[in-house]
């Protein structure tokens, strides 16, 4: 039997995830419209593996990708995927509620947190300023991602399996025919049965060229920049407000600082605002005594989201042959292998493989059929 047709659009972290697990059982096209991979938002993530970060139907997707992350396929990773870490929220007496609901659904989902007070979350992060502390909740599990490998280890997956990688192939027209898709790329036309979209930011566009409703999908922009540090910060965890409103990890010797925006934005490649910049400075420092007073380097991001901030991952209800893997708003890194799986296992065998069932996966949380 002549396996399944498969067009994968967009060369992200979660288009190459999906493609090294469908090209397992099908003849897959990955398709990306930049003239490299994960130029945009994959490219530019913060790189953190925080299992209590996310909404509760991307959690199980979390939790479920980490084997996939600590023991990788043969030949697909040169070096480890993860480096300890350890990840802080941290909030104060205002923000004690916003604490609580964070350690409690945490525990709720099985990851372990713990919460400290200020004395032992400043023995953990020294530059943190004691007096302005409620306390932290501590996930000592965090670890930080080398998204380029990660990366990598797909592209090399999906290749060893016999799929066709494609950059500087913008997808310029989608056609429904009877047989499943005609994807037009330039002056070429690609016949498949299905068709994969997984263009983030993009992914309302894809859509609209196949004829199919968008979901209202909202690219949001965040912006990361760099400013120095010292040796001794590098043993020091993510240290994050749990209101989202700031966080800095070490990066060797150098800070990875964000103000945690989410301003909206249309499909682009997005460059750092200056404001964004020095708002983000203004409250790291206030609430630690870091001093930070320059940047080395800065470069922004579009985390995207659906209107109910849950991932979407399933054929849409009213296209057969049309599948949505988008909004993945900021944990793509993190859910990737998960997600790459579930795209297989509801493309190939129209149903959620029993491992994902296991880790408390519920599908139709991320259905595109729960917006119709």
């Amino acid at each position: 039997m002549r396996p399944l047709r498969v067009a994968v659009i967009g060369g992200g972290i979660a288009g190459v995830a999906a493609a090294f697990h469908l090209a397992e059982r099908a003849d897959v096209t990955l398709l990306e419209a930049e003239s490299t991979l994960a130029y945009h938002t994959t490219g530019r993530s913060a790189a953190l593996l925080f299992e209590s970060y996310g909404s509760p139907g991307i959690r199980p997707l979390t939790m479920a990708s980490r084997d996939f992350f600590d023991n990788p396929p043969n030949g697909l990773a040169d070096f480890p995927f993860l480096s300890q870490r350890g990840g802080m929220l941290v909030g104060g007496n205002h923000q004690k509620k916003a604490l609580e609901d964070w350690e409690a659904e945490a525990h709720r989902t099985g990851t372990p947190v713990e919460r400290l007070n200020p004395a032992a979350a400043r023995r953990i992060c020294p530059a943190l300023r004691e007096e302005l502390l409620a306390w932290a909740v501590w996930e000592p599990d965090a670890a930080d991602m080398d998204v380029a490998s990660i990366h990598q280890a797909f592209v090399r997956g999906a290749r060893r399996r016999g799929t066709q990688i494609r950059v500087s192939s913008p997808v310029d027209a989608l056609e429904k025919t009877p047989a499943g898709w005609r994807v037009k790329v330039g002056q070429e036309s690609l016949q498949v049965e299905v068709v994969v979209n997984a263009a983030g930011a993009w992914g309302d566009e894809i859509a609209r060229l196949a004829g199919v409703t968008p979901l209202g999908l909202i690219p949001m922009r965040r912006t990361v920049f760099m400013a120095p540090g010292s040796d001794e910060y590098q043993e020091w965890p993510l240290v994050a407000n749990v209101a989202m409103e700031w966080y800095f990890k070490p990066d060797g010797v150098q800070l990875l600082c964000s103000l945690s925006e989410e301003n909206p934005s249309p499909p682009c490649d997005a460059r750092p605002e200056p404001l964004d910049i020095a708002l983000a400075i203004e409250r790291i420092n206030e609430a630690t005594t870091l001093g930070i007073r320059s940047v080395r380097s800065s470069w922004t991001g579009l985390r995207t989201f659906a209107p109910d901030r849950e991932m979407v991952i399933g054929f849409d209800p009213h296209s057969e042959g049309f599948f949505w893997l988008v909004g993945q708003g900021g944990t793509g890194i993190q859910t990737a292998p998960a997600a790459g799986e579930l795209t297989a296992s509801l493309v190939l065998d129209s149903q959620v493989s029993s491992r994902l069932v296991d880790h408390g996966l519920d599908s139709d949380v991320l259905s595109p059929g729960r917006f119709a």
